[in-house]
């Protein structure tokens, strides 16, 4: 994203969630939030519809994320840490009371996020806080400050930090043990089948033309082998195949799925 600008990738993907809502009635992930916060009507996300692929993907990585999320909750987890926030909802509709959520984000989004939320008429709950960072040019390490293990949700994030953005940022997450996490994360599109390959590119190129390029590629056995290294011992990976399995109501990947990998690991 550029300085002084909001992320516009961070628009895109509250369009998908809250085309999901109208689309397909939120079956596989519900956000009553989601066109509020944007602050359009439901009519007009009906152009959306040839979009199914991607909009089922970051519907079901909210989904795995949030399911995540409340199991680490039943485990005695009380912070959950939204990375690179967005327009993510979540801290507004947060339905366990013990549970207190940091987002983090770059200012210049946090700013235009709380407008979009006072716009909306959606209060800031006391359970909540804002951190702003921008993760290229700091040090997360630096400005979160946590006393016990938390779960940390960085979605839509990782394919536009550079590697060593990333590492840097893994490296706070790991820090504790009990850290859980939840990011997904692309494949380099060489590696994929053609129909998928030809949508990912589309994709890459979508976002490379406003600005906000995918820098990061990985390969399963390349991440697994990494976060390993950092101490994480429960791993559960989630590719096309596995999310068109759990959640699309089908055995086989929607040829036109843009989307990638979604894990959660535990420290």
């Amino acid at each position: 994203m550029k300085t002084g600008q909001a992320s516009k990738t961070a628009y895109s993907a509250a369009r998908y969630r809250a085309a999901h809502q109208v689309l397909e009635q939120g079956s596989i992930f519900r956000d009553p939030l989601a066109l509020r916060i944007l602050g359009g009507d439901a009519e007009e996300l009906l152009a959306d519809a040839p979009r199914r692929g991607m909009r089922l993907f970051i519907a079901a990585r909210h989904r795995f994320a949030e399911d995540h999320l409340a199991a680490a909750v039943g485990r005695g987890v009380r912070t959950a840490v939204v990375l690179g926030a967005g327009l993510d909802t979540f801290a507004y509709r947060n339905p366990h009371p013990a549970l207190q959520v940091i987002e983090i984000d770059h200012p210049d989004t946090q700013v235009w996020k709380q407008q979009r939320l006072a716009e909306a008429g959606v209060s800031r709950p006391a359970s909540l806080r804002y951190l702003g960072v921008d993760f290229e040019r700091e040090s997360l390490a630096d400005r979160l400050d946590l006393d016990e293990p938390a779960f940390f949700l960085w979605l839509g994030v990782v394919p536009y930090l550079s590697a060593e953005g990333f590492a840097a940022t893994l490296k706070r997450v790991a820090d504790r043990p009990g850290n859980e996490v939840v990011f997904d994360y692309a494949q380099s599109p060489e590696r994929m089948p053609a129909a998928r390959r030809a949508a990912l590119e589309e994709r890459a190129a979508r976002v490379a033309k406003i600005g906000e390029p995918w820098l990061t590629f990985f390969e399963p056995e390349e991440i697994a082998a990494d976060l390993a290294g950092h101490g994480f011992g429960e791993i559960e990976d989630l590719g096309p195949s596995g999310l068109a399995a759990r959640y699309f109501d089908r055995p086989d990947v929607p040829p036109e799925t843009a989307g990638g990998h979604v894990l959660h690991a535990r420290r």
